[in-house]
């Protein structure tokens, strides 16, 4: 049986950092890896100039990594990016050598609910609407009326099927409407990139170390409750999309290219905070985790046990191997930062 998250969960499938932080697809192309023909840079700049169908077919190393030391002990941090064009073809000979020499492999830091299958069970119920609006509203009840009739445009043209979707709130209908246009112009998580990693640790045999803050489940009942009759707020959150969206479809070819070829100095132009602040924060800040304030500071807490694993890897290990979203290392108060406010040296890529 599935873990069952809980709806601050829900909103990981938000966020393209979070999406950044997305795991394996079993199902992913195996042979992601595999060299493309000597023509496939040409072919990728043709292709990059049509943001309406973005592809990249040539093989690309993604960007270099960061290297955290201690003394002759060194943690090295592989920055992740999401979403990228889905015919993208990923390899890294430094990373291959990297998790080769290594000895450990730190999992991204995540949050995660699991009540256990019996006490799931009994869960089921408090679940049902939970992404709905509260008494039955649909989007146009609860959004400004300017912002309901760009919404009545983008749906037409990325869910002209899907008219549930009007029911559900703002926040949700955020996450099938960034989805459906990113499957339009080609573009999806980052799992081929996780996955031949995953391979290659795997195949090296390095230790795996979890990073995962278990949320507390004793008030999960009360906290279904809470979301499920709360108005959170979250109209913003459907706003900030709409008004980002197509911008950011158009510009999906450079910012995935200025991931795969390692252009740090594009890659920091990139917006990683402003919708997941209007979706994440909006429901952060609402009264649906009055029964358990604790997931409100979930990544912080995750970020915190991902800090204490890799402090304690640098002591154990002379190389320590790690993937990071670009978020999550970038951010001047991220992770990262915070290693090197402890006093660990770090060096960014070249």
């Amino acid at each position: 049986m599935r873990k069952l998250v809980v709806p601050a969960l829900c909103l990981c499938l938000l966020s393209t950092s979070v999406a950044a932080q997305s795991g394996t697809d079993p199902n992913a192309d195996p042979s992601a890896g595999q060299s493309q023909s000597t023509g496939a840079d040409a072919a990728t700049d043709a292709l990059e100039t049509v943001p309406e169908r973005i592809r990249v077919v040539a093989q690309r190393p993604g960007p270099g990594m960061w290297k955290v030391s201690k003394g002759e002990h060194v943690l090295w941090v592989f920055g992740t990016y999401g979403p990228l064009p889905k015919d993208i073809q990923w390899r890294s000979t430094q990373v291959e050598t990297v998790i080769r020499n290594s000895q450990e492999y730190l999992q991204p830091p995540q949050a995660s609910a699991r009540p256990g299958f019996f006490r799931s069970i009994t869960l089921l119920p408090s679940m049902i609407g939970m992404r709905k609006n509260p008494d039955g509203a649909g989007l146009r009840d609860v959004m400004p009326a300017t912002d309901y009739a760009r919404w009545t445009e983008l749906k037409a043209k990325y869910l002209p099927d899907n008219d549930d979707v009007e029911r559900e709130r703002p926040i949700f209908a955020a996450e099938v409407l960034t989805r459906a246009a990113r499957q339009q112009a080609g573009l999806v998580g980052n799992d081929v990139v996780a996955k031949r990693t995953l391979e290659l640790v795997k195949q090296n045999k390095l230790k795996q170390t979890s990073s995962t803050f278990e949320l507390p489940m004793d008030n999960a009942r009360a906290v279904l409750k809470n979301f499920k009759k709360s108005t959170i707020g979250d109209a913003a959150c459907l706003a900030q999309t709409m008004a980002t969206l197509e911008s950011d479809i158009a510009a999906a070819s450079a910012r995935a290219n200025a991931w795969a070829k390692g252009d740090l100095d594009e890659i920091r132009k990139l917006d990683f905070a402003s919708r997941e602040e209007a979706c994440f924060g909006a429901l952060m800040n609402s009264a649906a985790f009055d029964a358990e304030p604790e997931f409100r500071n979930m990544m912080a807490r995750a970020h915190a046990k991902w800090i204490a694993s890799a402090e304690k890897a640098l002591d154990a290990n002379p190389s320590t191997f790690a993937m990071l979203s670009m978020k999550d290392i970038l951010d001047p108060k991220g992770i990262i930062a915070q290693l090197a406010a402890k006093g660990y040296r770090v060096e960014q890529p070249d």
